[in-house]
């Protein structure tokens, strides 16, 4: 699987908002589904959200995934941060492209750098 590139991080007030970036220079994004994971220190990575292939924006609560096809970046935005939300975020593709978020493997993951988000009061 593809290394991805994630961005946009960084120190954030509580009740702001984050926008993170993911992108890839071997990968045409649009085919794939992305998903966002994150991890806090000590505790294991937990998916946040999943754009399927077959969307361009999707909402859960207080996050957004979206893609720019132009720019072959998927975003995350995250608003009302809280400190909890603090954490390393990484984003992920499927292995093959066309199919759907819950054909991920993870066992397949090559985890990126991440970008890290750190969220105070």
């Amino acid at each position: 699987q593809v290394q991805m590139m994630e961005s946009g991080g960084g120190l954030e007030r509580a009740g702001g908002s984050a926008r993170l970036s993911c992108t890839s220079s071997e990968l045409n994004l649009d085919y794939y589904s992305v998903h966002w994971f994150r991890q806090v220190p000590g505790q294991g990575r937990e998916e946040i959200m999943c754009l399927s292939y077959r969307a361009s924006r999707s909402r859960e609560g207080r996050f957004t995934i979206s893609i720019d096809v132009g720019d072959n970046t998927v975003y995350l935005q995250m608003d009302n941060l809280k400190p909890e939300d603090t954490a390393i975020y990484y984003c992920v593709t499927n292995e093959e492209p066309y199919t759907d978020c819950r054909d991920l493997e993870e066992k397949t993951i090559k985890w990126g750098q991440g970008t890290q988000v750190t969220v105070s009061l």
